[in-house]
């Protein structure tokens, strides 16, 4: 370096030193939140100061922060409302690659991507066995990124392939039955559905007379109406549950080709006693009785007993009633509670 160029430098920092000793000090701009607002409001924002900002309806901080400090190279982290950011993806039927190791990072901003596998016998969109799942404005494309396939080879009493063909969810093939038979419902269409062929491949014998006889009985609940022995093709019946069942599927059937179509099923409900809340040291926190009943599909809470405190690996303490199951978490008592 020359004697002209140290000298200049020089004179940079000695102006620095300077300016600082008079009390200038360094300003951020006015913060510019296109679509969110920020607390507090000031004329001038000086080194060290902080804002706080929230984002209008539809957007999101683009930080995990919504605090921003003003520096010497502006605000960081800078202040920025998008659009709302993907959560973590709950693939159903497959998962990321590394996803234990990427789940802190999310929720992630929109345009990011990353790969995923899916589960034997289901299959990417595009028919390999992974792909690219991508965060838009809309939320993780594709919507469905695990579809299910179906192999249609063989239906019985009807005419089969030669050859396994292969379809993926959303796909139909015709079936051809053998004469005086059809799928369930009088259908000839097979569809592949999450849940596999829909009807399932097989062919069933036709009601020359197409009625059928009393509807099928079904557990803890019965039809609204008095049973016939016979009933004429396109008659209806509908279902209800006993007291405290939840009714799953549709409530009517209707009779076709002397057939009934698919009964609903009544789901269990959940009896909480006092003798399981004391095995597990819990009381109800809302509700106050000796014994309660919960369909299948509500939801419960408890907290634990005076003096005592949530058991480590305990489950939680809100839980569902799934078809007259629930699970309890679990209290112990609390050797830091003195009794006086």
């Amino acid at each position: 370096m020359g004697f002209c160029s140290m000298l200049l430098l020089s004179n940079i920092l000695l102006t620095a030193w300077l300016s600082t000793a008079k009390g200038e000090e360094k300003t951020c701009s006015l913060p510019y939140i296109p679509n969110g607002i920020y607390t507090p409001h000031r004329i001038i924002h000086r080194t060290d100061d902080e804002i706080r900002y929230e984002c209008k309806d539809g957007f999101y901080p683009a930080t995990r922060s919504t605090v921003s400090k003003c520096t010497l190279t502006g605000w960081i982290p800078v202040p920025r409302c998008t659009l709302k950011p993907c959560d973590f993806p709950q693939l159903k039927y497959g998962r990321l690659y590394y996803e234990e190791r990427l789940r802190p990072y999310f929720p992630v901003s929109i345009g990011k991507e990353y790969s995923y596998y899916c589960d034997d016998g289901f299959s990417t969109p595009s028919g390999s066995y992974w792909d690219y799942l991508r965060c838009t404005a809309q939320g993780w494309e594709p919507k469905v990124p695990c579809l299910r396939k179906c192999i249609f080879h063989y239906v019985e009493n009807g005419e089969s392939s030669h050859w396994e063909n292969n379809y993926v969810q959303g796909q139909s093939v015709k079936v051809q039955c053998y004469n005086g038979y059809s799928l369930q419902n009088d259908q000839d269409i097979m569809t592949c559905t999450e849940n596999g062929w829909s009807p399932p491949p097989k062919c069933i014998h036709i009601n020359p007379t197409g009625k059928c006889g009393p509807p099928p009985p079904i557990d803890n609940g019965d039809i609204t109406s008095l049973s016939l022995p016979v009933y004429a093709s396109l008659s209806s019946v509908e279902y209800q549950c006993q007291k405290y069942y939840l009714l799953k599927g549709s409530k009517t059937i209707t009779c076709r080709n002397g057939t009934w179509s698919e009964p609903p099923t009544c789901l269990s409900a959940c009896v909480i006693s006092e003798a399981i809340m004391e095995r597990h040291n819990i009381l109800l926190r809302w509700r106050q009785s000796e014994k309660v009943y919960i369909q299948s599909g509500e939801d419960i809470e408890f907290e634990c007993k005076p003096r005592y405190k949530k058991a480590k690996g305990s489950l939680p303490f809100r839980t569902r009633c799934i078809n007259g199951h629930i699970n309890y978490p679990t209290c112990m008592l609390n050797h830091n509670t003195f009794i006086h």
